[in-house]
C-alpha cells in the first residue's frame, strides 16, 4: 500500500467523523496527501480532536450539500481519489430529523458525485454506505451484493437510496465499458457494525457502555438478544483502501458494490458484548435492559463478504474479542491522558503486521 499512496492526493468527506478521523490518520501515515472536507465533530469529545487529526490533513469546513463550495474545494485540490464518508449515520436519530437524513446521505452522495464530474483529475472514487442498505428479511443467511435493498428506517432506507444514486450514476455517467474514455471508476462498499476507540456517537453501544463504565453509572442496553455483525474500524477501512487501489489500477470490474463483514463467529448478541466490555474494562462497570427499547431496529443481520474476500483478497484480521481489547485500550489510553494520536497510529501499525 506504501507505494500506491505515497504521494497520492485524496479528498475524503467526513473526516471529523470517527470512520473518516481513522482513515486520514491511515492514509496520511502511508504517505497520502489528504484534504478532508465535513462539517464540525457533531460529538464532544470527538476522535477528530482526541487525535488530532487535523495537523496531518488539510482540514476545509464545509456540508456536503454546499454544491459550491464543495465543487470549489475538490476542483482546486486536484485530488486523484475519493473517499466519501460525510453521513447522518444513526438511525434513531434518523427517526427524530428523517429529512436531514435523507438530505444529508442521499441528496449529499449525488453532490459529491456532481463536484466528481467537474474534477478531471480524479481517477477512482469509493462511496461508503452500510450493511442497512439491505431489505432485511430478519433471516439466517448472510446478505450477498446481488440481494434487494430496502430499509425499514429513514437512515436504512436513505443509504439503500444512496447505494442507487450511485449505481445510476456509474451507469449515466462513469460506464465501466467506457472507463478509458471517462477515466472515474466508481464503488460502493457495505460494512457491518464498527467499534474502536474514538467513537462518541449518542446511542451506539460501545460510546454508551465506556461512558456509563466512567462515570460508575448502569448502561441501558435497549435490544440485549440482537445479533449484529461487529467488526474493528481498521478492517472496513483496510477493504475501502484496497478497493481504492484497484480502482486506480483501472481495472473496470471492481467499479460495482462491495460487502466487507466480519466472519460468522463474530456476529454476536449485544449482551454478549456488553459483557465482555465490562469485564475488560473492569470493576464498576454495569448494564441493565430498559422497560421500552424505543424505535424498531432490526434484530438480525449478517453480511456475505466472500466476493471481496476473492477479489479484493480481504479478509477480517482481528476476531471480536481482540477488536473489543483494542477499543477498551484505546479508551482507557485517552481517560488517561495519553497522546493518543501516537496510540491511533501504533494501533495501525499493529494492524498492518498482523498475519494476512
Amino acid at each position: 500500500m506504501v507505494n500506491t499512496w505515497r504521494g497520492r492526493r485524496v479528498f475524503l468527506t467526513g473526516h471529523t467523523g470517527f470512520k473518516g478521523g481513522w482513515l486520514s490518520l491511515w492514509l496520511t501515515k502511508l504517505g497520502a496527501q489528504v484534504r478532508g472536507y465535513a462539517l464540525e465533530p457533531l460529538a464532544q469529545p470527538s476522535m477528530f480532536y482526541a487525535s488530532e487529526v487535523g495537523k496531518l490533513v488539510d482540514d476545509i469546513r464545509g456540508n456536503v450539500l454546499d454544491k459550491a463550495h464543495l465543487e470549489e474545494s475538490m476542483a482546486e485540490f486536484a485530488p486523484e481519489v475519493v473517499f466519501h464518508l460525510a453521513a447522518q449515520p444513526l438511525v434513531r436519530e434518523s427517526y427524530s430529523d428523517p429529512l436531514t437524513t435523507y438530505a444529508t446521505n442521499v441528496m449529499g452522495t449525488a453532490t459529491m458525485l456532481e463536484a466528481v464530474r467537474k474534477t478531471p483529475s480524479i481517477r477512482a472514487v469509493v462511496s461508503i454506505t452500510t450493511d442497512k442498505c439491505y431489505e432485511n428479511r430478519e433471516w439466517v443467511w448472510p446478505y450477498r451484493e446481488t440481494d434487494a435493498l430496502g430499509g425499514y428506517d429513514p437512515y436504512s432506507s436513505s443509504k439503500a437510496c444512496a447505494e442507487m444514486v450511485c449505481a445510476a450514476y456509474r451507469s449515466s455517467f462513469f460506464p465501466v465499458d467506457a472507463l478509458d474514455q471517462h477515466h472515474v471508476a466508481l464503488a460502493t462498499a457495505r460494512a457491518g457494525n464498527v467499534i474502536g476507540g474514538g467513537d462518541w456517537s449518542r446511542d451506539r453501544l460501545i460510546p454508551d457502555l465506556i461512558e456509563g463504565f466512567r462515570t460508575n453509572q448502569p448502561v441501558l442496553i435497549r435490544r440485549p438478544a440482537s445479533i449484529r455483525p461487529w467488526q474493528h474500524v481498521l478492517e472496513p477501512l483496510h477493504g475501502y483502501i484496497l478497493l481504492a487501489e484497484r480502482l486506480l489500477e483501472a481495472k473496470p470490474e471492481f467499479a460495482t458494490s462491495f460487502n466487507l463483514g466480519p466472519s460468522d463467529d463474530d456476529a454476536w448478541p449485544v449482551d454478549r458484548v456488553a459483557t465482555k466490555v465490562a469485564e475488560l474494562w473492569g470493576p464498576g462497570s454495569a448494564w441493565t435492559q430498559p422497560d421500552d427499547p424505543g424505535a424498531h431496529e432490526a434484530r438480525y443481520l449478517r453480511l456475505d463478504s466472500s466476493k471481496a474476500r476473492a477479489e479484493l483478497h480481504w479478509q477480517p484480521r482481528l476476531r471480536i474479542e481482540t477488536a473489543l481489547e483494542w477499543t477498551v485500550a484505546w479508551y482507557r489510553a485517552w481517560n488517561d491522558g495519553q497522546p493518543m494520536q501516537e496510540f491511533t497510529l501504533k494501533q495501525i501499525s499493529a494492524y498492518e503486521n498482523r498475519a494476512q
